[in-house]
């Protein structure tokens, strides 16, 4: 290991370090006792998923609890709105300075998110008997700013080792989440079956699953659907290229978490209206009659959204079905504004570069764009099973415990970008030593 990469790996374990101390200190004027009881009943669920992802933050409810959800959230919007809407199109083909200016617009939009959540959690946190110590304005107010803070501190540690470290921030600071509670999570399983409250042959049974599951994405993620390109003879700045072959690859798994992450936004939007409304409502018992009457007028609509809500909930069938349609839709509407079969057409037809049995322009377009689509759904379905495993054993094989499939695909994702970064870096290494 050179002196390069060591200092590389020393900055990564110092960030990751500082974040792990991080999970550990709670939000002022909280009874920690209190919120680890109702933690523990309601561990099974999307609050076990959550903190499982937070690295325990939510279930210590320390300064790191929104984690760096808020932060993917508006990345994944933002880039959706780069893909389609042409003013940011434009931006983003200004090279650094267009780049750091849609940044910025992510890091506006993730501090309104960001507030927005932290205020729902202190809100939540007041309406539960004996849990604050003292309510009011200032806990309010301490609660955002510690929040936000914590969300924008991640931001800033994770460029810090995606810049001077080994790695992807992002996805470093998910993956140490991860890990860290795998020993917790183990030993709760094995106290479940002490207990007798989880059976020998479904402890035997999550334990294959885990392993088959790991090894489905990484056999996935790797995976690659190849297009045969052939470029004929041609001149490039005076000079002869002979006839050559090349692939075209395409992952099978293009849009990557995207798709759980935006399904996943819009599962939460029901229930953050609700919460809206309810403060809205509460507020307006003791202000003038104007609000009481708009108040009123919003009561159909909390009945609405509690019953969209409890149809809603993980295990429901409904609910697994939204996750089925909405999964498979942003797979490939994702995909779809990702990549333009046209302009790979076009660029292969200028390049000289043909599909063996497929006529330039339109029909290689319309080739592409079939191969793609169809390797897209395989990706969406590959994502279905991967997130409703989870669902469907806490459902309906009675799992007191939350196995993530996401935790999963972060974990192997996580892994095999170190991998590659690796590889490249000695590679570029190698290169550099024979040229000296």
């Amino acid at each position: 290991m050179n002196s390069e990469l060591a200092g590389r790996a020393a900055v990564t374990l110092g960030a990751l370090l500082v974040y792990r101390i991080g999970t550990f200190i709670p939000l002022p004027g909280i009874d920690l006792a209190v919120w680890e009881q109702i933690f523990r009943s309601q561990s099974g669920g999307l609050l076990g998923a959550a903190s499982l992802l937070s690295g325990g933050a939510i279930a210590r409810l320390a300064i790191f609890a929104l984690s760096l959800t808020p932060y993917l959230t508006a990345a994944v919007f933002i880039q959706l709105l780069t893909l389609t809407w042409p003013r940011l199109r434009a931006l983003a083909e200004r090279g650094d300075r267009g780049r750091r200016t849609i940044w910025q617009y992510t890091l506006v939009l993730t501090l309104l998110l960001a507030m927005f959540q932290a205020w729902g959690v202190a809100s939540g946190l007041e309406g539960i008997t004996n849990l604050v110590t003292e309510t009011g304005f200032f806990f309010r107010c301490s609660t955002i700013a510690t929040l936000t803070g914590g969300t924008f501190f991640l931001i800033w540690l994770s460029e810090l080792m995606t810049v001077r470290g080994v790695g992807n921030g992002l996805a470093l600071i998910l993956f140490v989440g991860i890990v860290t509670q795998i020993p917790a999570s183990i030993d709760a399983i094995l106290q479940l079956s002490r207990q007798g409250v989880l059976s020998s042959d479904l402890l035997l049974g999550s334990g294959v699953l885990a392993v088959a599951l790991v090894g489905f994405i990484v056999f996935v993620e790797l995976a690659r659907r190849h297009v045969p390109i052939k470029y004929g003879r041609r001149e490039i700045a005076g000079q002869t290229i002979e006839e050559s072959s090349s692939t075209l690859l395409m992952k099978v798994n293009g849009a990557g978490i995207v798709p759980f992450v935006i399904t996943t936004w819009l599962v939460l939007v029901p229930l953050l209206l609700l919460l809206t409304m309810n403060l809205f409502v509460l507020a307006s018992s003791n202000g003038p009659v104007w609000l009481a009457e708009i108040a009123g007028h919003l009561r159909p609509a909390q009945i609405w959204l509690a019953t969209a809500i409890d149809v809603l909930r993980p295990g429901h069938p409904a609910f697994v079905i939204c996750m089925i349609v909405a999964i498979v839709f942003f797979a490939l509407l994702y995909v779809a504004l990702l990549i333009d079969p046209d302009q790979v057409a076009e660029k292969l037809k200028r390049y000289g570069g043909v599909v063996p049995g497929i006529e330039p322009g339109e029909a290689t377009a319309d080739h592409i764009d079939y191969v793609l689509s169809r390797t897209t759904v395989l990706g969406g379905v590959y994502l279905l099973v991967v997130c409703l495993i989870p669902e469907i054993l806490i459902a309906y094989a009675r799992v007191p415990f939350y196995l993530g499939g996401v935790s999963a695909l972060v974990m192997v994702c996580t892994v095999l970008d170190i991998n590659d970064q690796m590889q490249g870096r000695k590679l570029i290494r190698n290169l550099e030593e024979r040229q000296s």
